[in-house]
């Protein structure tokens, strides 16, 4: 197959990795490869648009402790030519049984996958509004994936029960429940003005929370009728330990803990607990996985630069941006901020989505420089300046803010960069051997 031969010089001769090539190659000759090569295996797929590539990641990591061949996409190359160069390029060690594929998919790119894999199962992680150039407003990004799910009406849903988007779409589709009972319902509380998702599926009306987790999540109900959120079959019961470098929480009643900060990283862990333990995972074997301390690309990445702790996160789109504020906060030390804004096709060409982050928080954070940069770097300033901080450093190229970093006054540097922003990042520090053994994704 002219895809695997691909694979094999990408890798072998010109010693790169490689797995969007192959895989638009291979689509070129056979746009049906995929279908092809369904039957081999298992598949679970993972979407929506946040978390989806750490969800991926510990869902992998979990299955791998009962399971001999789990296979991932694990460059985050999660469109079609990517997914279908995972599957050339996979090893299978144990042919009597079919490997499973656990898969981060596009919002976009659903339906097709769904049409030619008929996976087993989907992971529903949340819907925030984002990338409106490609997606539109969040109904329509669900649509995009119920056009999907509705491909395979005999596969089991894996659903953050604690966003109410999910409870639309009246699928026959078993579904497995999970979501936060961490706290004594508090009776009527509204979600914040500006929150996208808040909407009862059976009659639009504004709906109430018990509690909210962040945005639109949580123990939410209706007024005008019997609308709530359903019965939870795995939860988080119990927050112990928020900082920016780990979580401790307890899952149905046990404690538990990942090496990454953020509340919306617990809901990550959560899900890859709910896959885990529905497919025969042991408790233990959920902790063994959870106590890995390999950091995922790009995701709250620490790097050392001098004597500088780098913390790379992504951002891109006002919620996400938000929970990595939440997760700051939990840093009581002096800190520098480096924001930086790309705007190409897989950040999401429009911008505005900046101005309905809560950058103002970064003032109560002992935040002791801040500074702007990335291909968008005019808009960014514009809203660091408006948000409290006047004038401040920029920079237009990558290398300046590299050489910035270093000059940074804090031994703690958070940068938050988006996607294509972050690459750029990752390639100059990788240059100025910053980054070992470094694999820059595709």
């Amino acid at each position: 197959m002219v895809g695997k031969s691909t694979y094999f010089v990408l890798t072998k001769v010109f010693h790169r990795g490689g797995t969007s090539l192959p895989g638009t190659l291979a689509m070129k000759i056979d746009p049906n490869v995929l279908q092809t090569m369904a039957n081999q295996y298992n598949v679970i797929l993972v979407t929506g648009t946040n978390g989806k590539t750490l969800t991926t990641t510990l869902i992998t990591r979990v299955l791998r402790e009962k399971y001999t061949d789990v296979i991932t996409n694990h460059s985050g190359s999660n469109m079609l030519q990517g997914i279908t160069g995972t599957m050339l390029s996979a090893k299978v060690k144990d042919r009597t049984q079919k490997p499973l594929l656990v898969l981060e998919v596009d919002e976009a790119n659903v339906e097709e996958v769904s049409r030619q894999l008929k996976p087993k199962a989907f992971v529903l992680t949340n819907i925030f509004r984002d990338q409106l150039d490609r997606y539109g407003e969040i109904y329509t990004t669900y649509e995009k994936i119920l056009r999907g799910i509705r491909l395979v009406p005999e596969a089991t849903l894996f659903v953050n029960a604690d966003s109410p988007i999910f409870m639309r779409g009246d699928l026959p589709n078993p579904r497995v429940n999970f979501g936060f009972n961490h706290v004594p319902a508090k009776g009527d509380e509204r979600a914040p003005h500006n929150t996208d998702g808040i909407l009862s599926p059976t009659d639009n009306s504004i709906l109430s929370y018990h509690f909210r987790t962040f945005a639109n999540q949580g123990d939410y109900f209706s007024k005008t009728d019997d609308f709530k959120r359903p019965t939870l079959d795995y939860a988080v019961t119990k927050l112990n330990q928020l900082t920016p470098k780990f979580s401790n929480f307890d899952l149905d009643g046990e404690t538990y803990q990942i090496e990454i900060g953020g509340m919306y990283n617990i809901y990550n862990a959560l899900a890859a607990y709910t896959v885990g333990r529905t497919l025969g995972v042991s408790k233990t074997q959920i902790h063994h996985a959870f106590e890995s301390n390999e950091q995922i690309f790009g995701r709250q990445e620490q790097i050392q630069v001098k004597d500088k702790a780098v913390t790379i996160v992504l951002i891109k789109n006002p919620v996400g941006a938000n929970q990595v504020l939440e997760m700051m906060k939990t840093d009581p030390d002096p800190k520098s901020v480096m924001v930086l804004l790309n705007a190409n096709y897989a950040d999401g060409i429009d911008t505005s989505w900046i101005w309905d982050a809560e950058f103002e928080d970064l003032k109560d954070m002992n935040v002791q420089a801040l500074a702007t940069g990335g291909e968008r770097y005019k808009d960014v300033y514009v809203r660091l300046k408006m948000s409290g901080f006047g004038d401040h450093p920029f920079y237009p190229s990558m290398k300046q803010v590299v050489g910035a970093i270093e000059k940074m006054p804090t031994k703690n540097v958070y940068v938050m960069a988006t996607y294509t922003a972050m690459l750029q990042l990752r390639e100059q520090l990788a240059q100025r051997g910053y980054l070992k053994n470094h694999q820059m994704g595709e």
